[in-house]
């Protein structure tokens, strides 16, 4: 088990047999893959028994005489996922007889059991799912995985298998015994397994040679200690020794640093994102206790939950009167999670002493908990938060569950319409219970309303957001003209009367950035800013491609703060552009155009010629000017040349995988070379990254690292692990970090805005910006 699919450690007699694998964590694929080979034709997927006798035996000898091995002197070994691997019969033959190999296809246990009842009739072969084993705690004295690790490792799974079998794997572990695991290392796979096994472990990362193979594989060896010691990762191979190109070599180095690096900052008084297993070792004292001023972040799930959460423990910093709650649970929705009172520790502290709870356990919802009611949600969280409650004499003592609103103090729905593209689409007025402080021009004592587009499919991700503000210009029309009919008017969505009859029009701004991700993507203008000011000092154009035009929100507002651009919005669904233009006040102009087409379609027209093929240029309504009678007039949109600034915004249809901005096809390798080729030396690449997956994000940078010269990174809100933007630079020399200031003094001086402080939110989003190559 355990090689990923494509990969060239199996013969090329097995693509045949290596097809009916099309899932990896599927019991009924493996069954029909072994019932296919049948119980003679062992298959190894790598690491075969000539390369990894010489390496293993002396683990296995020294292990038989240490005092994790029962008093027979019988080393007890546990071969989970199993398969028809040899691996078992070669240890049984070298004199390790005390052996349990378990497997969920009941086909290769039976087959593996019949090939060994005769000759190796002390084997043991069980029919059993390895993240839910039915075997005793600290049972075994070695569990040896073979591929088990890497073969739930699924990108398109996430980590909740693997995580969950890690879980046992420690859990039937005896102190003293060792977890070996064989595996192709990949980024995704060794962040797991060095997380999982941090606190209480002696690790160690050895290189098998291999014959016949361009892969590597690495044997990870972790011996489980009685305490909570942080250790570093060490290896017995040269790390400085590995070559540029070996790709395997360097991911393994690579993770090898990133993770000795948390655990020196962690010996050194940083904090750390424990997990719930690392708190009940007692990695942050003994929670039984109440320790005011105590706050840990940390995730709870695994073993036995059916989700997994992202929570904070907050032990109160003083009692003024007496705590009504011993222990309490409040639940921040995903709507709010980065708000100012939830995301930091000021306001968490805050929420604390408003519970009036000792201890309260602050815990992040996010869209894997969309489809739950708030029962199963609390089902779920209680045996976990039972464990997490400090000592209480009043055993019947209730742990209240307490959950913030969704933020929405008020909503109103202003269209819905359904796309046979984007499924529903939702257009609504909302007013928050709290707001930042209000926009620039606007009384402080008015309630702040904002127009959003919705996708039912991702109903938590606001696709667009924009203030609304009044209309002055649009009153005193509408006074003049009291008989027309508002849907007869331009912009007929963009404006609204406030309840009362004689109120104020609304209209939504186009000066002001409601989306801070919006504002990172403007803020990375700072690297090639040099090339914008040379632009606009010479009365050149400065050519802006946006895939994905949503409301028309960033677009307008590129037009409106960069006179010198000439900017190109290409969206897949017409029905974009018509909410865009009836509701969000979107027009286009000479300098600023709408390309209903595929993007990647689009993007690979450039590179093949300057004109686009009749699929990618289209024909879409030209905005009427103020003097126009009526009359519906069209034109037809060009494009073609190569763009100064590529910006992909578009959402995922299917985020099942992980990934939720993009979608998958334009974080393919083959698009983003296309990108590069249609991107000038002086170019730059935007990607809004939207995924809670880590081994995606590692994916997709991995990959944007492969094809650019230069990768920076923004992460606007630092407890925001789901939303990054990306910029890819083309050129060989660009930008240090240290010479990001200088360079936001001149994006500052090119934007045009006429808020200042939403300029100067994008200056000071500069500061974020990370160079990751």
């Amino acid at each position: 088990m355990g090689k990923k699919k494509g990969s060239k450690a199996a013969s090329p007699s097995s693509d045949d047999f290596l097809q009916t694998l099309e899932d990896f964590t599927s019991k009924e694929n493996w069954d029909k893959f072994f019932t296919l080979r049948g119980n003679d034709d062992s298959f190894e997927w790598y690491a075969e028994w000539p390369q990894l006798r010489d390496s293993l035996l002396p683990l296995l000898q020294d292990s038989s005489s240490s005092s994790s091995a029962s008093s027979s002197g019988s080393l007890q070994i546990l071969v989970p996922g199993c398969g028809n691997s040899r691996l078992s019969e070669h240890l049984y033959d070298a004199g390790f007889r005390d052996i349990t190999n378990v497997d969920f296809s009941k086909v290769v246990i039976s087959d593996m059991l019949r090939r060994n009842i005769r000759t190796r009739p002390e084997l043991r072969w069980r029919v059993m799912d390895i993240t839910k084993m039915q075997l005793a705690d600290e049972s075994f004295d070695t569990v040896l995985d073979k591929g088990a690790l890497d073969a739930l490792m699924e990108p398109e799974v996430g980590t909740k298998l693997g995580s969950q079998y890690l879980s046992e794997a420690k859990r039937v572990l005896k102190p003293g015994g060792k977890f070996i695991c064989l595996t192709l290392a990949e980024s995704h796979v060794l962040a797991l397994l060095f997380s999982k096994l941090r606190f209480g472990w002696k690790m160690t990362v050895h290189s098998i040679s291999q014959k016949r193979s361009n892969l590597k594989t690495f044997m990870v060896v972790a011996e489980k200690e009685n305490s909570v010691l942080l250790h570093d990762i060490t290896s017995s191979f040269d790390l400085l020794s590995i070559g540029r190109n070996d790709n395997q070599g360097s991911g393994m180095r690579d993770a090898l640093e990133s993770e000795n690096q948390i655990r020196r900052d962690c010996n050194n008084g940083s904090d750390l994102l424990y997990s719930h297993e690392d708190l009940k070792l007692g990695v942050k004292g003994d929670l039984a206790e109440f320790t005011g001023g105590r706050r840990i972040k940390f995730t709870l799930g695994g073993q036995g939950s059916k989700f997994n959460y992202r929570a904070v423990l907050l032990d109160a910093q003083k009692q003024i009167e007496p705590f009504v709650y011993h222990c309490g649970v409040f639940l921040v929705p995903k709507t709010r999670a980065h708000e100012w009172l939830f995301c930091s520790e000021e306001g968490q502290w805050q929420v604390v002493e408003s519970s009036q709870a000792a201890r309260l356990i602050m815990v992040f919802l996010d869209s894997s908990h969309s489809g739950a009611s708030m029962e199963d949600i609390q089902t779920d969280l209680s045996p976990m938060v039972t464990q997490l409650a400090p000592r209480n004499d009043d055993e019947e003592a209730r742990i209240p569950y307490m959950m913030a609103s969704d933020g929405i103090k008020k909503r109103d729905t202003v269209h819905e319409v359904t796309s046979s593209l984007t499924g529903k689409v939702v257009v609504e007025d909302v007013v928050y219970e709290s707001t930042p402080s209000n926009p620039e021009g606007l009384s402080p004592s008015s309630d702040l309303a904002f127009r959003r587009l919705v996708f039912k499919r991702t109903e938590g991700l606001i696709q667009s957001e924009a203030l609304l503000v009044e209309d002055g210009e649009i009153l005193e029309q509408s006074q003049k003209e009291k008989t027309k009919s508002v849907s007869q008017a331009k912009g007929k969505g963009n404006r609204k009367r406030n309840q009362e009859s004689s109120g104020p029009l609304m209209k939504v701004s186009h000066d002001y950035l409601a989306s801070s991700y919006h504002t990172g993507i403007i803020s990375g203008f700072t690297l090639v800013s040099s090339h914008l000011k040379k632009a606009e000092s010479c009365g050149k154009m400065v050519k802006t491609v946006i895939i994905g035009l949503g409301a028309g929100l960033l677009p307008m507002f590129l037009h409106g703060c960069l006179p010198f651009s000439d900017i190109e919005a290409v969206e897949l669904d017409p029905v974009m552009l018509s909410v865009g233009n009836d509701y969000f006040g979107f027009t286009q102009t000479d300098r600023l155009k709408v390309h209903i087409a595929d993007g990647i379609k689009f993007i690979r027209d450039i590179t093949n010629s300057e004109t686009p093929s009749e699929e990618t240029s289209n024909t879409v309504p030209k905005p009427q000017s103020a003097s126009s009678n009526g009359d519906s007039a069209t034109y037809t949109v060009k494009g073609g040349t190569c763009p100064d600034i590529l910006i992909i915004d578009v959402d995922s249809a299917d985020s099942s995988g992980g990934l939720t901005c993009p979608a998958s096809e334009f974080i393919e390798e083959t698009f983003l070379l296309s990108v590069k080729r249609a991107l000038p030396q002086h170019g730059l690449f935007v990607v809004n990254l939207v995924s809670r997956s880590q081994s995606v994000k590692d994916m997709v940078v991995s990959r944007m690292k492969k094809v650019f010269d230069h990768l920076f990174a923004l992460q606007l809100e630092e407890e925001d692990d789901v939303n990054v933007v990306l910029f890819g630079l083309c050129s060989e020399t660009v930008i240090s970090e240290s010479d990001i200031p200088e360079s936001a003094v001149i994006l500052e001086g090119l934007l045009k805005c006429q808020r200042l402080e939403t300029k100067q939110s994008i200056i000071d989003a500069t500061n974020k910006l990370k160079c990751w190559k």
